[in-house]
């Protein structure tokens, strides 16, 4: 197994999540994550970004499963908080066209979950 440590945010850094948010997206990603026989290792994050900790197989295709994790996650946010994600973002994009993945292999895992854990998550 690989293990990467995955960054997503929001397009022009606006503000947008909220606790509730989080964990709805949280539930979003494990499950694609398990479409992809990957493992969701360690999830959060604040109002303009989110941090994931992923292992994977060696087949899998990273590019391929953040296309499929910021497109399922954010139809679904869409979906289930419309009313928000609307004000904010008029035109369908939530993400940044970005991200950062960086190969998790120097660092102990543990150091990398608890950094992730201590993210500042909103209220």
């Amino acid at each position: 197994m690989l293990h990467a440590h995955l960054v997503f945010i929001t397009k022009y850094r606006k503000k947008v999540f909220t606790n509730e948010m989080l964990v709805s997206m949280k539930e979003y990603m494990e499950k694609v994550c398990g479409d992809f026989e990957t493992t969701l290792v360690e999830f959060n994050g604040e109002t303009n970004h989110v941090h994931l900790l992923i292992n994977y197989p060696p087949k899998v295709s990273i590019s391929k499963l953040v296309n499929s994790l910021k497109g399922v996650s954010s139809r679904r946010l869409r979906v289930d908080y419309a009313d928000a994600i609307d004000k904010i973002y008029w035109k369908g994009v939530l993400w940044s066209p970005s991200y950062f993945a960086g190969s998790v292999g120097g660092a102990p895992l543990s150091i990398l979950k608890q950094y992730i854990e201590q993210q500042e998550r909103p209220v």
